[in-house]
């Protein structure tokens, strides 16, 4: 039986993948909501939302999702309205 081809990912850019994708703190739906003072529910809707609102996350499983602390700081970042610009 022949093998099968397995692909291949130079050990250099995977290690810094992983590097990048784990060094940042990582959040459940609970603590971000806690740090957006806003109900579970909430974020459980707006991922559920066609399309899908909120911050981004990863779903790690059906019932298991996590919020990077980077992704949530550049989505508040792109939600800020500063008066003193928009006037």
């Amino acid at each position: 039986m022949p093998d099968r081809a397995t692909p291949h990912i130079s050990a250099a850019s995977s290690t810094e993948a992983s590097v990048d994708s784990l060094t940042t703190s990582w959040y459940t739906t609970e603590e971000v909501a806690q740090l957006l003072k806003r109900d579970p529910s909430t974020l459980r809707r707006w991922r559920t939302a066609r399309p899908p609102q909120g911050p981004p996350f990863v779903q790690l499983s059906r019932r298991a999702v996590m919020y990077s602390a980077l992704d949530l700081q550049q989505w508040l970042d792109s939600r800020r309205i500063d008066p003193a610009q928009a006037a």
